[in-house]
């Protein structure tokens, strides 16, 4: 699959599928096509899809092992510039849905709806503590290793310990938009998360469709923070996401 040279990196992204473009945004420890292979199908039928890989992560290339997600957001911007893709759908991971909304806060004209999966709109950065690679080495989690020197070699250059650095710095410091920042995101807006997502409970998601114009939650019976992955309910998932999408059309 293609790379695309903008921003200073090289982005590696995967797209299948015809009609209205989709960019799909992963989350913190993932990559573009690895944390939505459970939507591939379902939405590569009725829409363009893009799965691209941020800066820092999977086969993406920089000079620079530094990123954070208004980076990630600019980036994916730039992204669309250079693909020519006046305005998308936004589904958006964990990281991935706060990248979202602050492309939907910089352009809002760019982002026709926006869906955030397991991810408030607020940080929530309890447990990073245990991502820090002393503690992984210290705790021989080395499976745990293995699996972020693989995912992410072609981004990071063998240097998982400052890629986990920055993805900490990043949990433990975004999304940070104000009340009137989240008040002024215009475009129609979806928040997913699961039953038992400690990461984007029930009151938070109720705070940020208080604050968004025109939003809504829905909370995934019995989901984790990845509802939409397999083992879990893509099927509900998927179809919320689409229902969604189609009142937009």
């Amino acid at each position: 699959m293609p790379y695309l040279q903008c921003n200073n990196i090289e982005i590696y992204y995967e797209q299948m599928g015809f009609g209205s473009p989709v960019l799909f945004l992963h989350s913190g420890f993932s990559r573009g096509i690895l944390a939505f292979s459970s939507q591939i199908l379902d939405f590569q039928s009725k829409y363009n899809c893009y799965f691209p890989d941020f800066r820092g992560h999977g086969r993406t290339r920089s000079s620079s092992l530094e990123w954070s997600t208004p980076q990630h957001a600019d980036d994916i911007l730039a992204f669309m510039d250079q693909l020519q893709i006046p305005k998308a759908h936004l589904i958006g991971y964990g990281m991935g849905g706060g990248v979202a909304l602050y492309c939907a806060m910089y352009q809002p004209q760019r982002v026709a709806s926006l869906t955030s999966i397991g991810q408030s709109g607020f940080v929530a950065s309890m447990g990073s503590e245990e991502f820090e690679p002393e503690w992984l080495i210290k705790h021989k989690k080395y499976d745990f290793i293995k699996s972020m020197e693989e995912r992410h070699l072609d981004a990071h250059q063998g240097n998982w310990q400052e890629f986990l650095r920055q993805k900490i710095r990043d949990w433990r410091t975004y999304p940070r938009l104000t009340d009137d920042q989240l008040r002024g995101i215009s475009c129609p807006t979806l928040f997913i998360a699961g039953e038992y997502d400690q990461f984007a409970p029930e009151e938070e998601l109720k705070r940020v469709t208080s604050l968004i114009p025109n939003s809504r939650y829905v909370v995934v019976p019995g989901g984790s923070h990845r509802p939409h992955m397999s083992r879990e309910n893509p099927v509900f998932v998927n179809d919320t996401i689409l229902q969604f999408l189609e009142i937009q059309s």
